[in-house]
């Protein structure tokens, strides 16, 4: 990789690149005006881009410049690219927050431990910040196809957040790159010089006659790329150039352009091309890493002059070949025998102290076969690289050393374990095929086990597969329940919680039936388990009693791995403060761990249960918090808890154009869509809707959106005049509320049965219970269902109490499809509800509501922006955003606010 800090110089002109060099120039305009942003330039090999990345730098006058790149035959070692980047800067480290000083200095190697990627990014975002505190900046990242993937994933987060900093990002990547983490971001394609332009480079490169009909082939090949129209006249040689015959080539393009190279080398002698070979196999550009190594092979600085002479090298502080296809042409050049050489004389120029892992790298490319000693380095590679956090680095060199392992045993062994940390890197493909290339006719039930688990994660997370993930994970726990009872029990509690996410449930349960007993220590796992296979197999009256106790304790280890079924079943038995006390603890146990895995799990948790305790501000807050930690992992937000808000807002089209998006992004949420649709269509009075919408919510009787539905289903039937319905809904109702006993499911298991029967005394249950209650919207309903039976029944004025009551608390809440039907329901009394003024938050964005929450409830800027993964000056520009909109000019302010303030309860 090369890299390094400067100053611009003035640019040369560059040919047919106008619309590039315009967007260039507005980014550095708008960047010395304190507003940065990113541009990543895609293009074919040899197309422009690094030239373009150069032109920029000088387009760039009183900018400071940093500067990386990829390397295609570096190893996988994670923030290698980030470190390049910010090595100037590294000076202003102590600058930075404790906290975020060491989590950089971890992920560069300067201390030990694992780095927190969330902290990495926001850290590498303060210190950009920084370096740009007395000039803007200006960051090139050329060869971003071959980044590291911390690096990629770690610029990525960094470029989303320049927007108020005097700081430009700008990356080249080839198409097609393995870099997906770069996709998402501003982009311009780089496509082939005009015609014009292309004769005109053509004539300005080369001096020599040049046959018209050559002149015409070379324009036409090369197809507008500079490289090509440089390099495809050598390949043509003089005798091609002045008009000799010489036969067409339908390689590649890129193919062309390497063999230009190549055909320079061939003239070199064979020390020379030795020499660059050597060069070609050291990614770092070390000068004296590289010499070290050439004395190994017998080769001295004599050799450097011609090297350079051909145009293919360049020695400085670094070494450089002019583009990446001149160094993979030279590597690609040399036979097996002498790159084998070349790594094996870099490996020993490597200090084993200093570098242990380039230098095991080295020597596994230089392996010819299977080395056991090798093998067994790269392992000990792997743990230090996952013990840094680089979990893509460490699945890499597992999978070497599963290659180069000469025993059987460890082969597969090791080939398991890359698999494994191919799935914890996030490279889920590769991660299948090395699965698939595992020999299965020689392996044990231990490790057959760990491949159906490991299959059934793959299924799950990847949405395909010809056998629902849970076949996989069940087939797992068959195999370990002879060899491992406790695992075989565990593996089959992780298909209950598959089964229950995404579907299944009873026949999982019906499976494991089969599980080993528990031990004579058998923990709540085994309590949460057999009382699963009771709930499906005998009802929630017989499950319930077991359940309860390990539910109430939030913090036992059976939920730390599965905190998804933890929520599901306190939804189930309709323990709201259990739904809350889970969301909670695991937030916490995620900003604890640095888990980014966690976290967003607690966040959508507390998004739903917020949601539903009528802090529509609070769910909006965790749901923008959500959406930040996906994006600065990569991963795909969790979407169920901005459905729950849609549908309970009641907003027609925002919510069905949100439901048909997410049905279209992924079919396991059809249940939780249905169940969403009919209490928008109950909220807006269109009732057959609801009731359909809710028969298809409640058809598989999966765990919490069943009984979630069950009510909306007794609403709607009732109204439909389908009264068998009602009654069956209802009785499925009350067998789970009566037997957990909650507030929460007496109330609005109360409220339906009035529905039913047209009992006053169960509409007054209802309301006594749900007051108790957390679970404000139900509450509201509650009162608002009382009220509409009270006009009905001719009593107006009681009916005025009820249905004034539910228009508060429903447009209190934001509950805007319910509150316009408690507010028509009243005017049928005689009676106009009051105007509200309307909230805070409606003037807000999502990320501006939850900012102006965490700052009226005592937040400073730095601590916010640690949250939100944002800098404090992008903090401040939406505060001021927020201040502008609401009319206010200060924190204090905010904090008068009660909606913004305080978790209505």
């Amino acid at each position: 990789m090369r890299g390094g800090n400067g100053r611009s110089v003035a640019p040369s002109p560059i040919l047919g690149r106008r619309n590039v060099t315009d967007r260039l120039a507005a980014l550095i305009g708008a960047a010395r005006g304190g507003a940065g942003g990113a541009l990543v330039l895609r293009g074919e090999a040899g197309i422009g881009k690094s030239a373009l990345l150069r032109h920029a730098e000088g387009m760039a006058t009183g900018f400071r410049i940093m500067r990386a790149s990829g390397a295609e035959f570096e190893m996988e070692l994670p923030y290698a690219a980030l470190h390049q980047l910010c090595v100037p800067a590294l000076d202003r480290l102590g600058t930075l927050p404790v906290r975020h000083r060491g989590a950089l200095e971890v992920a560069f190697g300067l201390e030990a431990g694992t780095p927190d990627p969330f902290l990495v990014g926001i850290a590498t975002l303060e210190l950009l910040a920084e370096a740009a505190g007395d000039r803007p900046l200006l960051c090139a990242v050329d060869d971003a196809q071959w980044l590291d993937h911390a690096s990629a994933r770690a610029l990525a987060f960094l470029a989303r957040r320049l927007g108020a900093e005097k700081v430009i990002m700008l990356a080249a990547t080839r198409t097609p790159s393995r870099t997906s983490e770069l996709d998402g971001l501003p982009g311009l394609t780089v496509e082939g010089l005009a015609a014009d332009d292309a004769r005109a480079l053509l004539a300005a490169e080369v001096r020599a006659p040049l046959d018209e009909r050559v002149r015409d082939r070379i324009l036409a090949e090369a197809r507008g790329n500079p490289l090509a129209l440089l390099e495809l006249p050598r390949s043509v040689g003089p005798t091609g150039m002045a008009g000799g015959f010489v036969p067409p080539d339908a390689a590649p393009l890129a193919g062309r352009i390497e063999r230009s190279y190549q055909d320079r080398l061939e003239r070199l002698p064979d020390p020379v091309r030795q020499l660059l070979t050597l060069a070609a196999a050291e990614p770092v550009g070390d000068p004296a890493l590289l010499w070290r190594a050439a004395a190994e092979l017998g080769l001295d600085a004599s050799n450097a002059g011609p090297a350079q002479a051909s145009s293919l090298i360049q020695f400085d502080a670094r070494v450089r070949f002019p583009h990446p296809l001149a160094r993979s042409a030279v590597y690609r050049a040399a036979d097996p025998e002498r790159r084998r050489a070349a790594h094996r004389a870099l490996a020993a120029a490597t200090d084993p102290g200093t570098d242990p892992d380039r230098r095991a790298w080295h020597r596994a490319q230089a392996a010819a076969g299977p080395d056991e000693e090798v093998a067994a380095e790269l392992r000990r590679s792997a743990s230090r690289a996952r013990a840094r956090g680089g979990v893509a680095a460490a699945a890499a060199f597992l999978e070497r050393s599963a290659a180069l392992s000469l025993d059987p045993e460890q082969r597969v062994e090791r080939g398991l374990d890359a698999a494994r940390a191919k799935f914890d890197a996030g490279a889920f493909d590769v991660a299948a095929e090395l699965l698939t290339g595992i020999q299965s006719g020689s392996l044990g039930e231990e490790q057959l086990a760990r491949i159906d688990l490991l299959r059934g994660e793959l299924s799950f997370v990847l949405h395909r597969g010809g056998d629902a993930p849970h076949v996989h994970v069940l087939r797992a726990a068959r195999r370990f329940a002879a060899l491992d009872p406790e695992r075989s029990r565990a593996c089959y509690l992780d298909a209950v919680e598959m089964g229950a996410l995404i579907g299944g449930l009873r026949e999982v349960v019906d499976a494991a039936r089969a599980a080993p007993p528990a031990g004579a220590r058998g923990g709540s796992g085994d309590i949460v388990l057999d009382a699963m296979i009771t709930l499906v197999r005998d009802g929630h009256r017989a499950a319930v009693p077991a359940l309860r106790p390990v539910l109430a304790d939030v913090r036992d280890p059976v939920w730390s791995r599965r905190p998804s079924l933890g929520v599901l079943l306190a939804i189930e038995l309709w323990d709201f403060d259990g739904f809350l006390d889970f969301a909670d603890h695991t937030i916490a146990a995620g900003r604890e761990s640095g888990s980014f895995h966690t976290l967003p799990i607690g966040l959508a948790m507390l998004g739903a249960v917020s949601v539903h305790a009528g802090d529509f501000a609070t769910a909006m807050g965790a749901i923008t918090e959500g959406a930040a930690v996906a994006e600065a992992t990569g991963a795909s937000p969790l979407v169920y808890p901005s459905v729950h808000l849609a549908a309970l807002r009641g907003r027609r089209k925002a919510a069905t154009d949100l439901f048909a998006e997410v049905l279209a992004a992924d079919q396991r949420m059809t249940l939780s869509v249905h169940w969403a649709n009919a209490v928008l269509h109950n909220a807006l009075g269109d009732y057959r809707t609801a009731f359909h919408s809710a028969r298809r919510a409640i058809a598989h009787d999966d765990l919490a959106v069943t009984g979630l539905a069950l009510p909306e289903l007794v609403e709607a039937a009732v109204r439909c005049g389908e009264h068998e319905a009602a009654s069956g809904a209802l009785e499925s109702l009350a067998e789970r509320t009566q037997a957990s006993g909650t507030a929460w499911g007496l109330g609005v298991e109360s409220c339906a049965r009035a529905l039913v029967t047209g009992d006053e005394d169960a509409y007054r249950r209802a309301v006594d219970h749900l007051d108790g209650c957390r679970a404000a919207v139900h509450r509201a309903r509650a009162h608002l269902l009382y009220g509409e039976w009270l006009r009905r029944q001719g009593r107006r004025r009681d009916a005025r109490e009820r249905l004034r009551t539910a228009h508060e608390l429903l447009s209190r809440i934001g509950a805007e499809a319910f509150a316009a039907r408690a507010a028509a329901e009243l005017q049928g009394t005689g009676e106009r509800a009051r105007g509200r003024a309307p909230h805070s938050y409606e003037r807000l964005t999502m990320q501006e509501v939850h900012i102006a929450r965490l700052v009226a409830t005592g937040a400073t800027t730095k601590d916010v922006a640690a949250r939100l993964f944002l800098s404090p000056r992008t903090i401040d520009a939406h505060l001021r955003n927020v201040f502008r909109k609401l009319g206010i000019t200060s924190r204090r302010q905010l904090r008068d606010l009660p909606e913004l303030r305080d978790r209505p309860g």
